[in-house]
């Protein structure tokens, strides 16, 4: 997957998958370049209220360029769970994108 993150071109390779256990969804990223795992199963959480930028703790990354923000939102129907789950992936939006910042209005 090619991106461009904060005006900055990125070659990413994403693994989402679904593991009946946890009852969860969880996504890998790794830098497609030199195959390197970035990423390693975080949970594909849903955001309440404000945005839930699940790359927030892996702004270090990429000597400081991040890996911009990713975010899962409801979509216009309410889904009957709270995070997706094994049968509803598709009632919510994954948008992966520019670092979010919570100071800008």
């Amino acid at each position: 997957m090619n991106l461009s993150i904060d005006g900055e071109e990125f070659h990413a390779q994403v693994e989402i998958r679904y593991l009946p256990a946890a009852g969860e969804w969880f996504v890998s990223i790794w830098d497609h370049s030199c195959s390197e795992l970035l990423v390693n199963m975080i949970p594909l959480i849903c955001s309440y209220g404000e945005p839930n930028d699940l790359l927030l703790p892996f702004r270090h990354l990429r000597e400081g360029k991040g890996l911009g923000s990713l975010l899962c939102l409801r979509g216009a129907d309410e889904p009957n769970t709270p995070d997706p789950s094994e049968k509803n992936l598709t009632d919510f939006q994954v948008i992966w994108g520019d670092t979010y910042d919570r100071t800008v209005p």
